[in-house]
């Protein structure tokens, strides 16, 4: 009775601890998002996105960008169609850069330091921008 009793016991400690690395790897990725949204991981910026013109509903909270480095991260947390993304300087010189497509947006390197502006403009002619500073 006394093995019995040990053996029980013995599972029990080995599920707490299958349950306790499973919380953990389910919390991780949370923090992680939290502060990549929050901006508190060294070196990344969220980009703050502004309405410029809008004539449907407001749709800048699906677009979130942010900057590390030199490098520009666009997501769309929903299907917006076609939308064309430009980046000028501060002075309002187009910047002409190579878009590469992630699953859920997009990605760019900006070789140059300085002060910009990406311009997002949807397939219905709203426009949503949001400004941002390059740093080495």
């Amino acid at each position: 009775m006394h093995r019995e009793f040990q053996k029980q016991f013995i599972m029990q400690k080995f599920k707490n601890l299958k349950q306790l690395i499973l919380l953990i790897g389910l919390l991780l990725p949370t923090v992680w998002c939290g502060a990549n949204d929050y901006g508190l991981i060294d070196g990344l910026s969220t980009i703050l996105i502004k309405e410029a013109e809008t004539q449907g509903a407001p749709k800048g909270s699906t677009i979130h960008a942010s900057i590390d480095g030199h490098t520009l991260t666009v997501v769309f947390t929903e299907n917006l169609g076609q939308v064309a993304v430009e980046i000028t300087t501060a002075t309002g010189a187009t910047v002409e850069n190579l878009w590469i497509a992630t699953p859920n947006g997009l990605q760019t390197y900006l070789p140059l330091t300085g002060d910009y502006v990406i311009t997002f403009t949807l397939p219905n002619g709203d426009e949503y921008y949001g400004e941002f500073t390059v740093t080495d």
